[in-house]
Formats: structure tokens, sequence, C-alpha cells
């Protein structure tokens, strides 16, 4: 089946200018995105809720604003968010059954509020993992979410909706959440770009949590220039979100035209080079030969700094999640009933000498950006699996295939660097794969600049899945 319209071929930023100026209206934009959703979801399973009454209102409100010269940046561009968000009148699901008995929400949160005042429409909530607890996008409550570039395989979690929906053309732009991969592995298995902020960078108020000391949030696009428009919108202090620091925004997008240029980017040896498949680390060459990188440096106990991170993982996510897993384990999705449990027997000693060894981890790396701007990584081991895999062979050895597919993504999360996760097809593939480009602490301008530097070259594409 191959469903086309307007949509799929416009990115947000060309979207917004359509409605400016008078191309189109916000409401044609807005039917034809549910349109889409509704040809294409029953195959996708990326949305668990539509708010289509919503998004027809605020549309013709947006056609009202263009018609007395408004000037918005994202002028009736739709988008659709991770089901964790809080959206007015609509249960905040987080991927579970139990949540399913809460009250609607009474506000939308700080993010969808932000993307509104610009003039973005919401269409509705997406499917993800189990309370973010997952890198697959499988959902044994809400039914899995598949890839748009090949159905029989994984869309990548747990903003498994996330990517779903924006690589198969039902909305250019989604919100998603990141705690240890979980925009990165979407972008990756799906071929969008995505982008991991700054710990602390955008406000996570109206969200539902799941590690308190690792949650990032933040938008893919399928474009670099999308990713930079919304981000930039999205910024902006909250003073409900404790987490969040108080800092200038970022301009990102009229930084964009720079490119590359002068930046000092190496490429992650050591522990990034091994236990992957030849096309993951093809992508990654592939990239730092466009960029002209050849520098290649050692990241120090990154092995270590993943396992403390899974450490501070089922700790604090445990504690999140204790009194629902003592009194209705068996309302939990199997597989992370079982990891929450066994965050409950994790010795307090462990999780203190993982926040240690998480302060020396920063330090090192900050050490490491003195002398390099950008680092280039894999996202992902390998492009999407087979849905259903339980296991995986790489380097040798045979694990576990659920956690394991963030084993490059949850070092670099571990400590808040802001990452692009940018989309490469090696040759001859119909399957993505992604490129971590990893900026220092409050940079996500040059993080930013590469990927729109490789797309513009194109060495980096999100075409819209053909399904």
């Amino acid at each position: 089946m191959t469903v086309s319209s307007k949509l799929t071929a416009m990115t947000a930023s060309a979207t917004a200018e359509a409605v400016r100026s008078g191309t189109t209206s916000a409401v044609d934009v807005v039917r034809d995105c549910l349109w889409q959703i509704e040809k294409l979801n029953p195959v996708l399973n990326a949305f668990t809720d539509v708010t289509a009454d919503r998004a027809l209102t605020e549309a013709a409100g947006i056609d009202e604003a263009v018609a007395s010269g408004a000037n918005l940046p994202l002028t009736g561009v739709p988008f659709a968010v991770k089901n964790l968000f809080d959206v007015e009148g609509v249960v905040t699901r987080a991927g579970s059954k139990i949540n399913l008995e809460n009250a609607p929400a009474k506000a939308d949160a700080t993010l969808i509020r932000n993307l509104s005042r610009a003039g973005a429409v919401l269409v509705g909530g997406l499917n993800m993992g189990e309370y973010a607890y997952d890198f697959t996008g499988e959902n044994a409550h809400d039914g899995n979410c598949l890839n748009p570039h090949d159905l029989s395989r994984m869309s990548g979690g747990s903003s498994s909706g996330s990517g779903a929906a924006a690589a198969s053309g039902m909305v250019p732009v989604t919100l998603g959440s990141d705690t240890n991969g979980s925009i990165r592995v979407p972008s990756s298995f799906c071929g969008l770009f995505g982008l991991k902020p700054t710990y602390g960078r955008l406000s996570r108020h109206g969200t539902y949590p799941f590690v308190g000391s690792l949650d990032h949030l933040g938008p893919l696009a399928r474009s670099a220039e999308d990713l930079s428009l919304v981000f930039d919108v999205l910024q902006g202090f909250d003073e409900n979100d404790p987490a969040q620091s108080d800092r200038p925004v970022l301009a990102t997008r009229a930084e964009l035209a720079k490119g590359a240029n002068g930046l000092r980017i190496a490429i992650a040896g050591g522990y990034f080079r091994q236990k992957l498949e030849p096309e993951a680390l093809a992508a990654v060459d592939k990239v730092a030969l466009a960029l002209g990188a050849s520098a290649e440096i050692d990241i120090p106990e990154a092995a270590r700094a993943r396992a403390a991170a899974y450490v501070i993982t089922v700790a604090e996510g445990a504690n999140l999640h204790f009194e629902r897993i003592l009194h209705r384990p068996h309302d939990f999705d199997p597989d992370t009933r079982d990891r929450f449990l066994s965050g409950t027997m994790v010795p307090a000693v462990w999780v203190q000498q993982a926040q240690r060894f998480r302060s020396w981890f920063r330090a090192m790396m900050r050490k490491i950006f003195e002398h390099v701007d950008i680092i280039l990584a894999p996202a992902t081991p390998f492009s999407a699996l087979p849905s259903g895999t339980r296991a995986i062979t790489l380097g040798g050895e045979t694990m576990p295939a659920r956690p394991n597919i963030g084993l490059f993504t949850q070092p670099i999360s571990f400590i808040g660097l802001p990452v692009v996760a940018v989309p490469v097809w090696p040759d001859g593939s119909n399957l993505p794969i992604g490129v971590q480009v990893i900026a220092p602490a409050w940079r996500e301008d040059l993080a930013l600049r590469v990927a729109h530097q490789l797309e513009r070259d194109g060495i980096a594409a999100a075409p819209v899945a053909r399904i």
C-alpha cells in the first residue's frame, strides 16, 4: 500500500511557509494529516490517541491569525507526542495498562504549550514502550509499533510511535523522551533526525517520569532544519521543572549554514567500534569521511559508564514503581516488571558507587571536549531487528537483544550530553541506521550544524517511507 499526500512531501519548515503565504491553509494541512493517520495507523500502530476535534479547532484559529498578519515559526505544522506527555483531556498512558485508570490530564505539558504558541497543531498521542523502559517498540498493552521502512521489523523504542509517525509522513515532527537512548534508537531504526538535548535544557513539566536523573525530552523530524526549528521553539525556562537549568535560548537555526566549518571532529574508538554489525561501522566511517574526520579518540571506561547507567536506571525506576510492582505485578508487561523487580534488589552501595563514577566520567568527558568539538559514534549496533528478536550475537557473544540495542547510547545520556542522531543509508540497503553526533554540554548548535551539513551533502537523509 502506498499512501501519498501533500503532507508527505513537506517538511515542517515548508508547511509553515505554505500556510503563512496562503498557498494552503492550516485546516487543509490538518485534514490531510488526519487522513494520513486514518490510512496508515491501522498498519503501523503509531498513534494511541488522535485529537482530531482539537486539531481542527486549533487549525481554524491559526488561519484566522494568519489572516490578521500573524507570523509564527510553526504556523499550521501538525505534531504528535509520545503518550507520556500530558495532553489536556486525555489520559497520560505512559505506555501502560495501569495508567489508563487515571483521570485525564488537566493541562498540556509545557513543551506542548510552547509548540502551540508557535503555531503548531497537536494531532495526538503516540505509542511507546511501557513506562519508557524499552528499546524495541513492542508494547504488550497497546500492541507493537512497526517500522515504516519494513513492517516485519522493530520501530525502536521507547519513543516508538514518535519514530514511526514521523518516518511514515503522518506528521512532520514529533516529541519523544530519551533516558538511555529512546529518541536515538527509533531515529536510527526509522531513519530520522533526532535530538537528545543536554540534560536540563528543556522542561519536563507535565510528563510522566522514568528515571529523574537521566530523563530528557526532545524532537524527531525528517530534516535537520526542522529539528533545529522545533528545538528553538521548545526552549525557555520553566520554574515548574526543578531539574531545568535557566540558560539563554540558543538560536540554532540561524547557525545551521556554518556547517562543520572550523569544528574539530573525532571518531569514538575502542568500545564504540566493537560489538557492532558492519553497517553500523560503515555508517560512522561514511560520515567521518564526508566531514574530513580521521582522528580516533578513546573514551575510557565507556563500558563501565553503561553499567553504571543500568544500576541507576533500575534503582530509580524500581523506586518510582515500587507500589505498583508490589500490588499489581500482573498488570505490567512481564519483561518490564522483571527489570523493575531486579531494581528493588540493587544494594544502595552500588547506586552510590555508580553516582561517584558518574561524576568522574563527566569530568573526564569535559577534558576530552577541550580538544575536540564533536565526537562521532554509532547510534545502534545494527539496523532495525526483525520484530520479536530475543537474542543477538555481537563480536562472537550471544546476548539478549532488547537491552543491548542501547549499547552505544547509554554511556552518552548517562552524563546528559547533547546528541543529534543522523540517518545514514548503507549501500544497497533499504534500512537506515543512525550515527550519533555528540557535542559538549549546552552546545546543541554544534551537533545541529554538523547534521545540517551531512543532510545538505547527501550523506544523511530522512525520506518518507513508502508503505
